[in-house]
């Protein structure tokens, strides 16, 4: 999914500006990622196939990432996993059942994840579910006295269901690993800023992952440019990295933080401003019950979800009496409907 990043330097424009960015069916969920991947380099940085295996071992933790004949899976083809985990969050918040299964519209993937909807961005996104299906994970975990070596896909399998009448993927049906799908019900996740999907190059991408993983909700993480070489699986030599955080510090495009150098070759991150994400609203089971009898018949789960939905697009602001907010929308929801 590469061939979207081009162009020199900046941020790429903002190619969703009517506030539904991230909606799915009924759900405005905010772009999430999983703690394991921000955290370890699994995903390829390169622009072009990348055929490499690659190995990484930190702290105790081994991993091996072996790449299908289509080539590694890339940072930009992460946009994907991001996607799904992000719907997957804003579905449990909701108290929606969720699955491994999910079942994506492939132009609100495209639009989320701030891509272009043309038909050469179709083949990209096919191509991205092909290096996901195709790469696979071996990693160990330690628990106690017990070392549980384990291997796995980035996604287990992918079917489109639907094409238009030009070939295009209308909807595609995408299963989660087991690994992935158990870090969501977990809630091993941190919630990304939506410019993530604007900046054009992979290191400031996974740069970005790193500072938001370490950073967490202290002020700043102080790290040494050869640890920051190794956690981000950057295959370039340590003095073009270096050169190239500099270019980063420079520019200034990482959202959420800021970048310094500080003496002793290390790098210096500072959140500009404390992430803070107000929690969705919860609804009594007594407003549920009340807004069955508004609604005879209707799905008073679906109703809340959308709710819910409307909630986050109009500004997630905090309520004091979500109740009454609630049956409000329900009640104008049935006048209309009458």
């Amino acid at each position: 999914m590469s061939g979207a990043m081009t162009g020199q330097g900046g941020l790429l424009p903002d190619r969703n500006r009517q506030g539904d960015f991230f909606l799915c069916d009924v759900f405005d969920a905010i772009p999430k990622d999983d703690m394991a991947s921000m955290e370890h380099p699994l995903f390829s940085l390169a622009t072009r196939p990348d055929r490499r295996i690659l190995r990484y071992a930190h702290n105790g933790t081994e991993i091996e990432v072996t790449p299908s004949v289509k080539g590694l899976a890339t940072i930009h083809d992460k946009d994907i996993l991001i996607f799904c985990i992000s719907q997957l969050m804003a579905a449990l918040n909701a108290g929606r059942q969720v699955s491994r299964t999910l079942q994506l519209k492939a132009h609100d993937l495209l639009v989320a994840t701030n891509r272009e909807t043309s038909g050469d961005a179709y083949r990209r996104l096919r191509e991205a579910f092909e290096r996901l299906a195709g790469t696979r994970i071996t990693t160990n975990i330690v628990t106690g006295e017990h070392e549980i070596t384990t291997g796995f896909g980035l996604i287990e399998s992918w079917e489109i269901l639907r094409k238009s009448r030009g070939g295009r993927m209308v909807s595609v049906s995408v299963t989660l690993s087991e690994w992935l799908f158990r870090a969501v019900l977990g809630r091993s996740v941190l919630t990304l800023s939506r410019d993530y999907f604007r900046l054009r190059k992979p290191l400031e991408r996974r740069i970005y992952e790193l500072a938001r993983k370490h950073c967490g909700r202290q002020d700043s993480w102080r790290v040494s440019v050869d640890t920051l070489l190794k956690k981000s699986g950057s295959a370039s030599p340590r003095r073009v990295f270096r050169a190239m955080l500099r270019e980063m510090i420079k520019s200034g495009h990482l959202p959420d933080y800021d970048m310094q150098e500080d003496p002793g070759d290390l790098i210096r991150f500072t959140q500009k401003t404390p992430i803070v994400e107000t929690p969705p609203p919860t609804l009594s089971s007594t407003a549920l019950a009340q807004a069955r009898l508004l609604m005879p018949g209707a799905d008073v789960h679906a109703l809340e979800a959308e709710w819910r939905g409307v909630w986050a697009r109009t500004g997630a602001q905090r309520l004091r009496k979500p109740d009454a907010a609630f049956l409000g929308w329900v009640r104008k929801r049935a006048g209309r409907l009458s």
